[in-house]
C-alpha cells in the first residue's frame, strides 16, 4: 500500500487518490446501511407475521369461549 501512495505522490495525482478513498469509504457506508436496513425490514417483516400469528389464535380462543358460553 504505501509503495502505491508513493507512486501517487511523485506523479502529483494525490488528489485522485483521496478522492478514490472517499469513494471507497462512501460505497462502503452506503453498502453497510443497505445491509442494516435489509436487516431492519426482515425484523420488522417478523414481527408482524408474529403479530399476524398472534391475533389469529386471540381470536379463534374468542370465538370458542363465545360458543362454550351460548
Amino acid at each position: 500500500m504505501s509503495d502505491l501512495i508513493r507512486i501517487f505522490a511523485e506523479r502529483g495525482d494525490l488528489a485522485h487518490l483521496a478522492l478514490f478513498l472517499w469513494a471507497s469509504a462512501a460505497s462502503a457506508g452506503l453498502l453497510f446501511a443497505l445491509r442494516e436496513l435489509s436487516a431492519a425490514s426482515r425484523r420488522f417483516d417478523d414481527f408482524v407475521r408474529e403479530l399476524q400469528r398472534f391475533n389469529r389464535k386471540a381470536q379463534r380462543r374468542a370465538a370458542t369461549f363465545d360458543k362454550d358460553q351460548d
